[in-house]
């Protein structure tokens, strides 16, 4: 049984407080429900822009000063 776009969505919400698997996990769940043929392009979007704004906070968090990103 698949996930919710729903619950999908408001997992990326707290994906900053969970564990590293978890994270992955939300994450993975998040790129399969993209690519559903049946999901709303309005809840693509919003799952899409949280995606993004998630991985940009990991961007951040995992390369320092002298990296490149």
């Amino acid at each position: 049984m698949a996930i919710s776009p729903r619950t999908v969505y408001s997992n990326l919400r707290k994906i900053d407080q969970v564990d590293l698997m978890t994270s992955a996990l939300y994450r993975e769940l998040a790129q399969d429900v993209l690519a559903r043929p049946g999901v709303s392009l309005a809840m693509k979007q919003a799952i899409a822009d949280r995606l993004n704004q998630a991985n940009n906070r990991l961007g951040r968090q995992t390369t320092g000063s002298e990296d490149s990103y």
